[in-house]
């Protein structure tokens, strides 16, 4: 699904001092503005009745308070564009039941603008234009979501919420909007997938982690089950499963598969592997820097050995998530240390033509004290944050139809469908129907695109409230789900403490980012440890050069920040 994305700059937040899986949110020195944004709640329940009278128009529609759905005051037809800056997005609204069912519901249609290329030039072309569509989604991660808040292009979802409605704060999460307001004292964008510190107190025990090591399950056990977590035992590994399986339906074996590289570097290898050996975000109440880690570096030098072993594909240089798909469902990689949502389609197809040929997680790559991984569970930031664009057509409608994506009917509706199409209700329990169930199961696409339930739409997806209604977890899914169990934590505490946009250190943040992901490849294409060496130093130096200290001065404040935000949410 792409919730790596997370993770990702988890990763790259310990890259550049931490330096994820995985957009500055508020500074220190505004907390009597953030504290004006957190009492939304308060405030629009003594403005209701002002706010309903602004809201009662000329044709007479019904008026909007904090104790009613505004949505309900409008169901006339409308379309919004909606730009998702994930250009793996396959949907379209309007084909599935689901989202027949919401339109037909709230009247509201969507367009999905989906980027055919590169997301950041589409993005960013957009952003210099000002042409912004309607709504937008992003990772909460992206340098585009400051851009847009620092260039007015966005509407502040408070103020819209007093205006026109105001049962915004009444099922927004006020630990999230507080997470989420700016220096200005404003929300400009609600995250999905987010979990609050008192989310993570409740459900911990149901919560698992997308990060995994997975390996193909035949192969793994024709090797006799093989120790993965030593350097050396990781490499032995990857050398007998090419020896003994050359070949996959006549096409070369790929021993290790990969997120792809892009140019800031490699998910899998920064904070994916980092967090498999359990390396520290931080010492003593101060950042660690990840990336020069000792045990991290010598797994680097691993994966330099394995290269020099003729055991890196070229591919997995080069393959995109479109290519890497295809060759998962033809079960072509021995071993992956990747994110298991992104596979769940292939993987249930491998399942349905032999169940032996799924992937399967086990202990990967492991420090040397042979400590547990501290995988990346849900965190307060989210994956992605959807704002409200200063050209939106309908500034009510919008609103509205955002605070229902948001609310528990809305979640519901997105994850369970309509009632009597997609599920029914047995026992006083909401449970998809039999075939409904079995297509989830068996084909993710198909589903999608038939039915359109359980998230196919996850823009604004709460993966706590859907806890209530998900069905028990089936293979080939739910051994790697069991598996990170128990190794899950929340980081939310290392969210959004990197600096971007073009502030001095955002300017030297971006610089780095973009040296190491030039650098990475080539640590692993050195053609010794002399040569790796020469090249990490040289990154370190670039890295002090650009301004690193200044980046982390910036990230250690954050960070402080952040800690003392989240003991306030627990209170």
């Amino acid at each position: 699904m792409g919730k790596g994305k997370v993770q990702r700059l988890i990763a790259l937040t310990t890259v550049f001092a931490l330096v994820f899986t995985l957009a500055a949110c508020s500074g220190g020195n505004n907390n009597n503005k953030k504290n004006e944004a957190a009492a939304g709640n308060n405030k629009a329940t003594n403005t209701a009745d002002n706010t309903a009278a602004e809201n009662t128009t000329a044709e007479n529609k019904p008026a909007v308070s904090a104790d009613e759905p505004g949505w309900k005051a409008d169901t006339s037809p409308i379309t919004f564009d909606w730009y998702l800056n994930f250009s793996w997005f396959p949907n379209k609204w309007g084909v599935d039941a689901t989202s027949q069912y919401i339109t037909k519901k709230t009247g509201v249609n969507v367009n999905f603008i989906v980027p055919a290329g590169n997301e950041n030039e589409k993005l960013n072309t957009m952003i210099a234009s000002g042409s912004l569509p309607d709504f937008i989604t992003l990772g909460w991660y992206e340098d585009g979501v400051k851009k847009m808040i620092e260039g007015g292009l966005v509407e502040p979802l408070n103020k819209l919420a007093d205006q026109y409605d105001p049962y915004f704060f009444k099922v927004a999460d006020p630990a999230k909007t507080s997470w989420y307001t700016q220096e200005d004292g404003n929300v400009y964008g609600y995250p999905n997938a987010s979990s609050s510190p008192k989310d993570f107190e409740k459900y911990a025990r149901d919560y698992t982690s997308n990060q995994t090591f997975v390996v193909r399950k035949d192969m793994y056990e024709a090797l006799g089950k093989p120790d993965m977590r030593t350097k050396e035992g990781f490499l032995n590994a990857l050398k007998a499963a090419k020896e003994k399986f050359p070949e996959v339906n006549g096409q070369p074996l790929i021993p290790l598969g990969l997120h792809e590289f892009g140019e800031t570097g490699n998910s899998s290898l920064e904070g994916y592997l980092q967090n498999f050996l359990a390396v520290p975000y931080e010492k003593d109440g101060k950042l660690y820097d990840r990336v020069t880690d000792p045990e991290y570096v010598s797994w680097l030098k691993t994966f330099r050995k394995a290269n020099e072993m003729d055991l890196l594909a070229k591919d997995i240089f080069i393959d995109k998530r479109p290519q890497m798909e295809e060759k998962i469902a033809q079960g072509r990689y021995f071993a992956m240390l990747y994110q298991r949502s992104d596979f769940a389609a292939q993987q249930n197809a491998l399942f349905a033509k032999d169940p032996n040929s799924v992937y399967i997680a086990i202990d990967g790559p492991g420090n040397d004290a042979g400590d547990q991984p501290t995988l990346a569970g849900p965190g307060i930031s989210g994956w992605t944050v959807t704002l409200i664009s200063k050209n939106v057509k309908d500034k009510a409608r919008a609103i509205r139809f955002l605070s229902y994506l948001v609310s528990e009917e809305g979640n519901k509706d997105l994850f369970m469908g309509e009632p009597g199409v997609t599920y029914d209700t047995a026992d006083g329990k909401d449970v998809f129907k039999p075939e409904v169930l079995d297509l989830l199961n068996k084909d993710r696409s198909s589903f999608d695109k038939k039915y359109g339930a359980s998230y196919t739409f996850w823009m604004l997806m709460d993966t706590n409230m859907n806890l209530k209604w998900a069905p028990p977890s089936v293979e080939p899914s739910k051994q790697m789900e069991d598996w990170t169990k128990g190794k899950t934590q929340s980081f939310s505490q290392y969210d959004q403490i990197n600096p971007t946009g073009n502030s001095e250190e955002g300017i030297a943040n971006t610089k780095i980012a973009q040296t190491w992901g030039k650098t990475l490849p080539k640590l692993l294409l050195s053609k010794s440890d002399e040569d790796f060496d020469k090249t990490f130093a040289e990154f370190v130096e670039k890295r002090k050069d650009a301004g690193f200290d200044k980046v982390q001065a910036f990230q250690q404040k954050k960070y402080e920040e952040n800690v003392a935000k989240l003991k306030e949410f627990l209170k």
